[in-house]
């Protein structure tokens, strides 16, 4: 079932309106209008953990089947990064309302809302976004600053679980090679299995039980490595469940594994009118305390 948002349950939190559906859980509007976190049902959320975990019990063929996890906005919380770019930007440009940037005003890809939630009107994070913009790819896209990530709530131990019930863990990720070193010293930090690396499409074939599939070409299209890799997968006799934040991945993990646990991080995503499968159910995190 969908959720509905109680329009009498708005808080305005600076210029994003932080709402609440029927049963308490928060969603976001930004200001540029985008919804996330309007999806998940929180109290629905270890039941759909809980079958993911039990379908790692059921391979077929020999070895255990693997779960497959994205990064970003899934296993890890990367506005801790933004926030540094943010505030980096604040002091090599002299824009002095963005030096305070935390990761809570970080609520969306478009960093003109979280020029607005530091104060800028409309008109005045559209005037800095170009240059804005360009800081901001030149330093995300790299080992050094995604070492910053966070992990998602729940995500260490959920893993631990994973790895517990006899499965694989398979990180499938769009970050490329260069931003390897970086993202395993976040795994490192967070608590998280190590994995071998780089594997995944282009490289030898491994059984390793933790790996981290890492995009080989930097300027390389996201949908077509995550196709890619979800060939690869299959080939290698499928998985038991699959966990992404963009709507796009996350119904094409459906589409290609019909009869594995698919679930949707009801975080953020690229803001791509894309809804997510009817079929596949959502989450806020991964803890299985709620």
């Amino acid at each position: 079932m969908e959720r509905t948002i109680d329009a009498a349950a708005v808080i305005i939190v600076g210029q994003a309106t932080m709402t609440k559906n029927s049963i308490g859980d928060p969603g976001v509007k930004t200001p540029s209008g985008q919804v996330f976190r309007g999806r998940a049902i929180r109290d629905q959320q270890r039941q759909i953990l809980r079958r993911a975990l039990a379908a790692i019990g059921h391979p077929q063929g020999s070895g255990p089947l693997a779960c497959v996890f994205d990064l970003d906005s899934t296993l890890l919380d990367n506005r801790p990064r933004q926030a540094r770019i943010v505030r980096e930007f604040a002091e090599a440009a002299g824009q002095t309302r963005l030096r305070d940037c935390t990761p809570e005003r970080i609520v969306s890809w478009d960093l003109r809302d979280t020029a607005r939630l530091c104060g800028y009107s409309a008109d005045e994070a559209e005037s800095i976004y170009p240059a804005f913009k360009e800081f901001w790819r030149s330093r995300f896209f790299t080992s050094d600053y995604c070492a910053d990530d966070a992990p998602i709530a729940g995500a260490g131990e959920f893993l631990k679980a994973v790895l517990g019930a006899g499965g694989r863990i398979i990180y499938v990720t769009g970050r490329h090679v260069g931003m390897g070193e970086g993202t395993v010293e976040s795994f490192r930090r967070a608590g998280f299995p190590l994995p071998h690396w780089p594997l995944g499409p282009g490289q030898p074939v491994s059984a390793e039980t933790v790996q981290l599939w890492l995009k080989p070409d930097p300027a390389g299209d996201d949908d077509l490595w995550k196709e890619t890799c979800h060939a690869a997968l299959a080939e290698a006799r499928g998985i038991a469940a699959a966990f992404d934040n963009e709507p796009t991945h996350v119904n094409a993990y459906k589409r290609r594994f019909a009869d594995a646990a698919v679930i949707h991080l009801d975080t953020d995503h690229s803001g791509r009118a894309v809804p997510v499968l009817e079929s596949i159910p959502s989450i806020i995190d991964f803890s299985l305390e709620t």
